[in-house]
């Protein structure tokens, strides 16, 4: 994957990008392969759990042990930037409140927080571009600007500063390793930012303006209108070349879209399997995927948002979603209701019974 940030220079930057993507492994067979026999053997007729064994296989795969001693440390890794697209009359919110939801996120008082909670994962809150000042002990710093530029009438951040996103993400997740985290989700705060991830659906799906650009905060039809046309200018005025991810993801991006497809990498490069939360989440792990193919298998989809184009980008992910409650927050949300079930597929595994141990026949 090296011609991804070749054009780039030989920066530090861009060799700490191809180093993580290069280290992401292939999923451990031999671990699923044990893990499948185990459920087979378990006090139940085959397959009669569904998807919850498909996913304690994966997850198997993912982490190269077939039964885990113990339900993965969790974090949601919430990433903060802001748009220059706003200028465009995108969203129903001002750009005002993406700090004010920042610090609402580190005083524990927003919805991630209260499912953060209840699952037991512990709430990430990381600055890669938020306009204007932020200051908080439990605030990560990785700012790369303050906000990306205005995509409708030029590219939205450098070359350089995408990668430099994409690698604040992946040093999150490396570090997030190091102190114990083995499970990830991916959420964001930015207003303004469902308009970059129908762009870039828009290119990377091959798909119009109509087909991915939705509602957001909630905007009427004026301002529905306004972001189709702010998302055709950006594509039509930066001309960005599909085959090149990375200039993609400058011209049309979020800084905390590059920053959450780094996490994405970073984890992957861990073998820690990642839970990818709505829209502009599921556009930062196609973002993730294009750079680095083999993050894919890393990937469990949360649930269906309401955002028009989410369902069209998991589609072009391959993945199909746990839950569909109707719901379009972000932050992570959704990604957090699925922790439960990914520690139910490992306690199955770790703690029932098998038709031996509990002297029942197995027909």
């Amino acid at each position: 994957m090296l011609g991804a940030t070749a054009a780039a220079g030989d920066t530090e930057a861009g060799e700490k990008l191809d180093a993580a993507i290069r280290s992401i492994g292939a999923l451990d067979e031999a671990a699923m392969r044990e893990a499948a026999a185990r459920l087979d053997q378990l006090i139940k007729p085959p397959g009669s759990l569904g998807r919850l064994e498909e996913l304690a296989i994966r997850l198997a795969g993912i982490t190269g042990t077939p039964v885990a001693e113990r339900p993965l440390r969790k974090a949601v890794v919430v990433m903060a930037g802001d748009h220059g697209v706003c200028d465009e009359g995108v969203s129903a919110f001002p750009q005002e409140v993406t700090p004010q939801m920042v610090l609402n996120f580190l005083q524990g008082g927003a919805a991630i927080n209260v499912l953060a909670r209840q699952t037991g994962a512990e709430v990430v809150c990381v600055d890669i571009g938020v306009k204007g000042d932020l200051a908080h002990e439990r605030l990560l710093s990785r700012r790369v600007r303050g906000g990306t530029a205005n995509m409708a009438r030029g590219a939205a951040m450098t070359r350089e500063e995408a990668i430099r996103a994409l690698v604040a993400g992946i040093e999150v997740a490396e570090e997030l390793a190091e102190r114990g985290y083995g499970l990830f989700a991916t959420g964001e705060m930015g207003i303004g930012n469902t308009t970059p991830s129908a762009a870039l659906l828009a290119v990377w799906g091959g798909l119009e303006a109509k087909e991915v650009v939705g509602r957001g905060t909630g905007i009427d039809d004026a301002g529905l209108a306004r972001k189709r046309e702010a998302v055709e200018r950006a594509i039509a005025v930066n001309r960005p070349d599909e085959a090149d991810p990375l200039d993609v993801l400058s011209k049309l991006g979020g800084l905390e879209i590059a920053g959450l497809a780094g996490v994405i990498i970073g984890a992957a490069s861990r073998r820690c399997p990642v839970v990818i939360d709505g829209f502009i989440s599921t556009v930062a792990a196609l973002a993730a995927c294009k750079l680095a193919p083999g993050a894919e298998p890393y990937l469990i989809a949360s649930h269906l948002s309401e955002e028009r184009g989410h369902g069209l980008a998991l589609r072009k992910l391959g993945l199909a979603p746990m839950l569909h409650l109707g719901m379009r927050l972000g932050e992570g949300t959704g990604a957090a209701l699925v922790f439960p079930l990914i520690d139910a597929a490992g306690g199955v595994l770790r703690e029932m019974a098998t038709f031996d141990s509990a002297g029942v026949s197995k027909g």
